[in-house]
This record gives structure tokens, C-alpha cells and sequence, in this order.
């Protein structure tokens, strides 16, 4: 008896064995499959493309490798969000080049060549003249987040777009996006190289 035990044991060891290289056939290799099939992405070329990022807005690559696309119900409030801080960095990135190189105001507050160091040499009231800037435009411009529209247009410069053809106004979009992602990588990079490094960013 214990002769066909130990063979009945080693013949179930062996079936699962097999069972192991057999080709799957659940959800596993349906995924595969799908993947293999669906459409990759423009800017990671060996990931599927995002299913929102369909090609409809400006500028879309499919680049989402974190899946964050997937948790947003409405893509024109990320988009706002894009070129906001895109627009921002544009700015910023401009303004650190020109505190460290152009001219200043008269004024030892404003003598400084250190672009985080200016931020307090000018004084409580020269930060709040920007943050109340900064909020007229957020108010001005805070249901259109939400509802229907164009993102990114708060009113100032598309009336230039006006009359033009799709082609036209498709192509100033996608410049303008690049060029906000450009930036927001650069104002990250400079400072790094500022508050780390305190290099001078064109030295």
C-alpha cells in the first residue's frame, strides 16, 4: 500500500507540475491580450496610450505613466491646471534670469542678483501687490474652471485666434503647451541650481 501512496503522490506532483506551463487562460492572458492589441502611446512607445488621452486636446502625447488621467472626470480641469502652472513657470523662469542679469529699480531692496533672496528683500507690501494680483485673475476666471469653454482662455490674447482656421488655432495650442511643460521642467531645474548648487543659472 505504501508502494502506490508514494506513486500516487509523486503522479499528482507531476500533474500540477504541467498544470504550471499550461497556458493561461483567465483574466491574466485577456489583459495580455488587450495590451497587445491596444494603441500605444506617442511618448512612451511601450505603454498603451491612456483611454482619455485620445488625441483631442492639444498637445496630448498619451503620456500618463502614473494612470492620474484615469482618476479625473474631467480633463479640461486638468488642463487648466496644466497651463496655469505651465503659464506660471514661464514667468518665473523669465523672472530668475532677468533678477539675476537684467536691470533693476533703484533701491537697496531691490539690488539683490538672488531670486529667492529678493522674494523678502522687497517686503510684506511688494508680496501682497502679487498675491492680490494673483487673486483678482484666480476670482476673474474661477467658474470657467468648471464649466464649458476652452481651457486656458482667461480673456486675454485669443481674440487673436479669432478668424483663424482649426489647423491654425490647433498648432498655437500645441506650441503653447510644450512650451508651459519646457518650463515647468526648467524652474524645477533652476532651482535646484540656485538653492543647492548656488550657481548662477547662465554661469
Amino acid at each position: 500500500a505504501a508502494p502506490t501512496k508514494m506513486k500516487t503522490c509523486i503522479l499528482a506532483s507531476l500533474v500540477a507540475s504541467a498544470a504550471a506551463f499550461a497556458p493561461a487562460t483567465g483574466p491574466a492572458q485577456r489583459a495580455g491580450t488587450v495590451a497587445v492589441n491596444a494603441e500605444m502611446s506617442k511618448a512612451i512607445p511601450f505603454l498603451p496610450r491612456p483611454e482619455k488621452l485620445d488625441g483631442s486636446m492639444a498637445g496630448d502625447m498619451g503620456f500618463d505613466p502614473m494612470g492620474l488621467s484615469e482618476i479625473q472626470t474631467d480633463l479640461k480641469y486638468a488642463r487648466w491646471a496644466e497651463l496655469k502652472h505651465g503659464r506660471a513657470a514661464m514667468l518665473a523662469i523669465v523672472g530668475m534670469v532677468w533678477q539675476e542679469y537684467g536691470p533693476h529699480l533703484p533701491g537697496d531692496k531691490f539690488a539683490t542678483r538672488d531670486p529667492f533672496e529678493a522674494i523678502s528683500s522687497v517686503g510684506l507690501n511688494g508680496n501682497l501687490q502679487i498675491l492680490f494680483a494673483i487673486g483678482i485673475i484666480e476670482l476673474a476666471n474661477f467658474n470657467k474652471y468648471y464649466g464649458e469653454g476652452e481651457p486656458g482662455d482667461i480673456g486675454f490674447g485669443s481674440d487673436r485666434l479669432e478668424g483663424k482656421d482649426a489647423a491654425f488655432i490647433e498648432k498655437t495650442q500645441t506650441q503653447e503647451i510644450v512650451h508651459c511643460r519646457l518650463a515647468m521642467i526648467a524652474i524645477l531645474g533652476a532651482t535646484v541650481q540656485t538653492l543647492l548648487f548656488h550657481k548662477p543659472l547662465l554661469g
